[in-house]
C-alpha cells in the first residue's frame, strides 16, 4: 500500500491530545503528521495528500470549519472533526462543509482509530470482479465498483459519506427508506448523532448533482431514488 494511503494528518493544538492520537494511530499502522496550527495543517495536506485528516475545530489561527472549506474546494480527502463543541449547529455546519464524521471531547483514542478505519474502509473501491454501475434515469450513473458518480457524463466529486448514501439509495431504488434505516445502513448502527444528519447529506447531494436528481422525500420521514 502506498505511503499516502496510510498517512493521517492530525491537526490539534493540544500537544497531549495530539501525542495520544499519534501513539494510537501509529500502533494501528498509520503514518501520522502533526499540525498545531491551521496553516501548518493546510501545508501538510497539500504536500502529502493524506488518506484522512483529523481536524480540531478550535485551532489558534484558522478554525477547523474554514480549513475544511478550503480543503473541500480542492480535495475529497476524508475529514474527521475532533472538537469540544457539541452543539447541533456546529455538527450540522461541519457536515454541510463535507466532514465525514464528528467526535466530541472527551473521547476514547480507540474510538478515533475505529472511526478512522471505518471511514477509510468505506472509501476503498469494491474489489469484486463484476463491475457494478447503477443508472438513475438518463442522466445519472453511480459506479459502485469505482466509487464514482456521473451527471450527464461528467464525474461529480462526492465526499465518502455522500457517495455511501447515494450508492445505498441507488441500490434500493423505489423503496422508501426512513432516516433511521439510512443511518443504520450508511452510518452504522453505532452512530450516535442526530438523524437529521441524513437531511444534511441529502441537501449536499442535491447541491452537487442538481435538482434533476430523482431523489424524493416520502411523507417527510424518508427518502427514495426513482
Amino acid at each position: 500500500m502506498a505511503e499516502a494511503e496510510r498517512t493521517v494528518v492530525v491537526a490539534e493544538d493540544d500537544a497531549n491530545i495530539a501525542d495520544l492520537l499519534d501513539l494510537y494511530l501509529r500502533e494501528a499502522g498509520y503514518r501520522v503528521l502533526q499540525a498545531s496550527t491551521g496553516e501548518r495543517a493546510l501545508e501538510l495536506i497539500e504536500q502529502h495528500r493524506p488518506a484522512l485528516v483529523v481536524l480540531d475545530i478550535g485551532l489558534p489561527d484558522i478554525d477547523g470549519f474554514e480549513i475544511c472549506r478550503r480543503v473541500r474546494s480542492k480535495s475529497n480527502v476524508p475529514v474527521l472533526f475532533l472538537t469540544a463543541r457539541d452543539g447541533e449547529i456546529d455538527r450540522i455546519l461541519g457536515l454541510e462543509l463535507g466532514a465525514d464524521d464528528y467526535v466530541t471531547k472527551p473521547f476514547s483514542p480507540r474510538e478515533i482509530v475505529a472511526r478512522v478505519k471505518a471511514i477509510l474502509r468505506r472509501g476503498q473501491p469494491d474489489e469484486r470482479d463484476d463491475h457494478e454501475v447503477i443508472h438513475l434515469g438518463d442522466d445519472y450513473q453511480v459506479d459502485i465498483t469505482r466509487r464514482e458518480t456521473r451527471c450527464k457524463g461528467e464525474a461529480v466529486a462526492l465526499a465518502t459519506r455522500e457517495f455511501d448514501l447515494i450508492a445505498h439509495l441507488a441500490r434500493n431504488q423505489g423503496i422508501a427508506l426512513s432516516r433511521q434505516q439510512l443511518l443504520d445502513s450508511v452510518w452504522g448502527v453505532d452512530w450516535v448523532g442526530d438523524d437529521r444528519t441524513v437531511d444534511v447529506h441529502v441537501r449536499q447531494l442535491r447541491k452537487k448533482l442538481g435538482d434533476d436528481l430523482p431523489l424524493a422525500t416520502v411523507w417527510g420521514i424518508g427518502y427514495r431514488l426513482g
